[in-house]
């Protein structure tokens, strides 16, 4: 009977100490990012941090380095870690299609972050409107410079949705205000491969006045291009708003930036995060607002 009255107490022991450890521990959200080379996502990163503290979460945060390939296997590695809700950046909008099937087979509900996905079940995608902030850099440019400059345009990685909309948003501006259009060619969203880029189509086409850049880190590649070809009078727009980018508006380098809030895209996507896993239904595009920074 003592033995009975025992195992007894041990076991609700036990199980007060399980239920006690369960109530105590921290669901874990995972945070996949393209690549954290770039301020961007950094700070991307840093606003998904703090609002995951904020709302009681654990927050593992992986870098993809840009390869799709590391980007599945991070994805393969925490299916097995027991995370609730992964937030995702993908490195390319199509392969990283492979990457959520993985998440949709372990039943992951997933969330795009500023780059959207091709494929798969995402339950919601939290990104900047980019076919409307590349609009506003081409109707920026036509504001400074007017109908038919001569412009180039360097894109961001292709097969990103990012470099797409940017891409169709400035065209339409372009269209608009019948731009010539001297080149558009890819840098990949990198300043070296900005400021290689631009030296190259410089030395054909020396009169150009005016460069859209994806995003800020090809626009400061770019400018010191501009800047050792002896070209200070080229206006110049980026895209993203990195405190780089600020600071080089603020200092006449770049005429503006198309600012988007890289913290809020990470701070809300926890937020939607958050609302899924409590059972509440949630957008499937939720937009954060850009604005024109400019001197």
């Amino acid at each position: 009977m003592n033995m009975k009255k025992l195992a007894i107490l041990v076991s609700a022991v036990v199980l007060s100490s399980s239920v006690s450890v369960s109530a105590m521990a921290k669901d874990t959200m995972a945070l996949v990012v393209s690549t954290l080379n770039n301020p961007f996502f950094v700070t991307l990163k840093d606003g998904a941090e703090t609002k995951a503290k904020e709302l009681g979460y654990d927050l593992l945060v992986l870098d993809s380095q840009n390869d799709p390939a590391k980007e599945l296997a991070n994805v393969e590695d925490l299916t097995v870690r027991g995370v609730k809700v992964l937030l995702i950046n993908p490195t390319d909008s199509d392969a990283v299609g492979n990457a959520i099937a993985i998440a949709n087979k372990a039943k992951l509900p997933v969330l795009t972050l500023d780059r959207g996905a091709n494929k798969g079940t995402v339950v919601s995608h939290i990104a900047s409107d980019n076919i409307a902030g590349g609009k506003m850099a081409g109707d920026f440019i036509a504001t400074k410079l007017g109908e038919k400059a001569k412009i180039i345009q360097l894109e961001g990685i292709a097969g990103t949705s990012a470099a797409r909309d940017r891409g169709a948003g400035f065209k339409l501006a372009a269209d608009a205000h019948s731009f010539q259009m001297l080149a558009s060619q890819p840098a990949d969203f990198d300043r070296t491969k900005g400021l290689n880029v631009m030296e190259n189509l410089l030395s054909g086409h020396g009169d150009v006045q005016g460069v859209f850049a994806q995003n800020d880190e090809m626009a400061l590649g770019a400018v010191r291009a501009l800047q050792a070809a002896g070209k200070d009078n080229v206006l110049v727009v980026g895209f993203d708003g990195t405190d780089d980018g600020v600071k080089a508006v603020e200092k006449g380098k770049m005429a503006a930036t198309i600012a988007q809030q890289p913290d809020q895209i990470g701070a809300i996507g926890v937020e939607i995060a958050d609302k899924v896993l409590k059972g509440e239904t949630v957008l499937a595009n939720i937009p954060v607002p850009l604005k024109v920074v400019s001197k």
